[in-house]
This record gives C-alpha cells, structure tokens and sequence, in this order.
C-alpha cells in the first residue's frame, strides 16, 4: 500500500444522545500488511487537534513501520462537532472511547500530549473494566497533565477568575499559543474533580515512557516525578528534556517522542 493510499479521509462518529449528539472526526491509517502489529492511538492535548505536529508525525512513523494509526478530534476540537465551553473530561473521554472501541484494533500504544496524557490514564481505566476491548502494549505521555484542573488550575484561581466562574459559569486566560484565550469553565473544573488519578496507584498494566520538558511554563516537571509515583505497578521510563518547553514539537523532541513509541513495539 503507498504512503498515498495508507491514510484515509476523516470519518465522523456519533457520540451521545439529544442535546449531547455530537460527531467525532477521526482517520485511521490502516496497517499496511496483516502481521498484527499494535496501532498507535493519538490523543492530543487542550485545545489541540489531530492536524499537530506530533499527531502527524505519529502517523507518518506508523506509515514507516506499516503500522495502523487512529487519530481524533475531541468535540469542540478540529473538524468535530460541538462547543468547546461544553468540553469536559469525561465528555472528550467517552469520544475517545467510542472511537476506539468503533476502531477496534487488538493491540494498541497510546501516545498522549498534556491533557492527551490524562485522558490516556482514564481511558487506561475504563477499558480494563470493559471485556473483548483492546490489548494495551504501552503508553508514551507527552508533558502529561493528569488532574491539571484541581492540581494546577484551581490553587492559583484570582480573585477575580472565582467570581466570574460564579458570574458566568468560567473564566479566560491568555494562550501563549493562541490569539483566543483559554476558557476554563465550572463544569470543566467540576468534573475534572471526579476524574482524578493522582489518588492512588494507577495500574495500566502496560510499559509507560513519559517524557517531560524541564522549562515547561504549563506543567512544572514536578507533576511527572508526581505520577511517575502512582505508577509503581508498571515498567516506568521518565525522560527529562533539560531545555524542553510544553510543546515538545522541536525535531529532537519529535525525534525522543518517536523513539520511545517505536520502543513500546513487541
């Protein structure tokens, strides 16, 4: 199969019911040959999509590998539909989820960025409760945000950001990556709260590579060494990056990233 032909157009999920009927963008790149190697399972970070640098860059190394891909874009994300003032953890979790398991692939790598990185864990979480559902080989968490809502958000609330979360439901804050500010709503923050990890041990039950920058402003390279403690159960590499921001897109980080997933491959 040429390198043309491997990635197909964007497909469209629908996920939920009523007023929470939205459809999920995703593409599957299918493996290139039937020798049951593990699919890569991109999940992207706050306010990014499967069109970034690192989500294309996955995908193209699966395309070298003859590996199958699955990208998404969370609702109000890229191509999906929806608001993104209605996004929240367990929203954008069970779209991933869905997708998956719509997908499924029997062995998958889970690569996720920022809050990719969380919504990996929980996803880690809720498949092992489920039967018949994919077989995790590994998991690369890039600059990893698990519980960013209640860890990093919530003890640093202004005065003024709590009283227009109590005004107006949330708050904005300047994106260093972005003209449009961050919107972080009440809902978002209250239900980040039901879906923390950082309580106790996390089993994935699968290798874990994370690699974190050591001057990102966003998630201080603290909160690794953080879940690298609850994840005692499993074989563990923490990379620090000494010069690497949140981002992690340079080509040598692109090229550390790629690494540790083609690593995870049995």
């Amino acid at each position: 199969m040429s390198e043309a032909t491997a990635i197909s157009e964007p497909q469209f999920l629908t996920v939920g019911e009523g007023d929470a009927e939205r459809k999920i963008a995703f593409i599957i790149r299918q493996a290139a040959s039937n020798d049951r190697g593990p699919t890569f399972v991109w999940l992207s970070g706050y306010r990014s999509d499967m069109s970034g640098t690192k989500a294309i860059e996955l995908d193209r190394l699966a395309g070298e590998l003859g590996l199958a891909c699955i990208r998404l874009d969370y609702s109000g994300h890229g191509l999906s539909s929806g608001e993104f003032k209605d996004g929240t953890i367990s929203r954008w979790l069970e779209e991933a989820l869905a997708v998956l398991l719509h997908a499924r692939p029997e062995r998958v790598i889970i690569v996720g960025s920022s809050m990719g990185g969380w919504i990996a864990l929980r996803l880690a979480q809720e498949l092992a409760k489920l039967e018949g559902t994919p077989k995790l080989d590994g998991m690369v968490l890039i600059a990893p945000a698990p519980d960013f809502t209640s860890d990093l958000i919530e003890p640093h609330l202004r005065k003024k950001d709590r009283a227009s979360l109590a005004e107006r439901g949330f708050f904005e804050e300047k994106s260093d990556y972005s003209p449009e500010p961050n919107i972080y709503t009440r809902a978002l923050l209250e239900d980040g709260r039901q879906n923390r990890v950082l309580t106790g041990i996390i089993n994935t039950g699968c290798p874990v590579h994370v690699l974190q920058g050591m001057k990102d402003p966003d998630v201080p390279y603290s909160h690794a060494m953080k879940l690298v403690e609850h994840l005692p159960a499993d074989n563990v590499v923490l990379t620090f990056i000494r010069d690497g921001d949140h981002r992690l897109s340079r080509p040598q980080d692109i090229e550390r990233i790629l690494s540790a997933a083609k690593g995870l491959i049995r």
